[in-house]
């Protein structure tokens, strides 16, 4: 696997798909990182063995480049990314990890004709577990897009999705694990309240949601039928959906979905803040 490929913000996200990307065959010398902390550089550095410098250099030649810094920050980015000349060398597909920023405010602050793909990946890419949905645009050809949706792979898995969707797609799975991790807070602590210690409890609920995840996954049972096949008729699990029901669990899901899709829809129209960091 010979591509250059630059990640630039040396962050959580950036670190994850730097590891995931080495994992899977890609070798230390074809990557570069932009990180301009002086000590998480060396960090990453000494831990994986890349490249880590600053903008300019870290994408000069480089096939693919990933942008995982924080949404405010990503037009100083693209302002650097527009003055790397490439000399013609390679047709450089910029790929963005940030939440909210269209792909239009890509094309409009790069060079003409830049290959760009938006990416609304989640935190799980920390453990090889992400779940990506992928946008390309307006000049980015098939085999682009399947090369960075092969490059995605290496940390999770990965759909391809228009763009106009993608707020629906923050508001299931990028904002989606958020849920979960509620889901599990609460059902520890009513655990601690019905008698079991916080460690027991914690043990349970993680576990349960863990292997109820791989159960969806592996089985091939839809979300639907699987509840179902718990909640025997009269029994204890019918008596708490019940109670979840009607508390409005459901409904609430819905209105915390849409209030989500909605706030990156507005994160998308922001005005643009100056500053590079990751």
């Amino acid at each position: 696997m010979s591509e250059r490929i630059a990640i630039i913000g040396g962050g959580k996200i950036g670190e994850a798909l730097l590891a995931g990307l080495i994992a899977s065959g890609h070798q230390a010398k074809n990557l570069a990182v932009a990180e301009l902390d002086e000590a998480r550089a060396r960090e990453l550095a000494d831990e994986y063995g890349v490249l880590v410098t600053d903008v300019p250099t870290a994408v000069e030649g480089a096939h693919y480049v990933f942008i995982a810094v924080k949404p405010d920050i990503v037009d100083a980015v693209l302002r650097q990314l527009a003055r790397v000349d490439d000399d013609g060398e390679s047709e450089r597909v910029t790929i963005s990890l940030a939440a909210g920023v269209p792909i239009a405010r890509y094309e409009n602050a790069l060079p003409a004709g830049v290959p760009v793909v938006r990416v609304m990946p989640n935190t799980p890419m920390l453990v090889n577990e992400a779940m990506s949905a992928v946008s390309p645009g307006r000049h980015v050809d098939p085999e682009q897009l399947t090369a960075v949706v092969g490059l995605l792979e290496s940390v999770g898995k990965v759909i391809v999705v228009p763009e106009k969707q993608m707020d629906a797609v923050t508001a299931i799975s990028g904002s989606g694990p958020a849920y979960v991790f509620l889901l599990a807070e609460s059902m520890i602590d009513a655990g601690v309240a019905l008698g079991l210690t916080r460690a027991q409890a914690s043990e349970l609920a993680v576990q349960t949601i863990r292997g109820s995840g791989i159960l969806m996954s592996d089985s091939g049972v839809s979300a639907v039928d699987l509840r179902a096949a718990v909640t025997s008729p009269g029994g204890t699990t019918a008596a708490a959906i019940r109670v979840l029901e009607e508390n409005g669990a459901r409904a609430a899901m819905y209105r915390a979905t849409e209030a989500c899709a909605q706030a990156s829809a507005r994160a998308g129209r922001r005005p643009d803040v100056e500053g590079l960091g990751s």
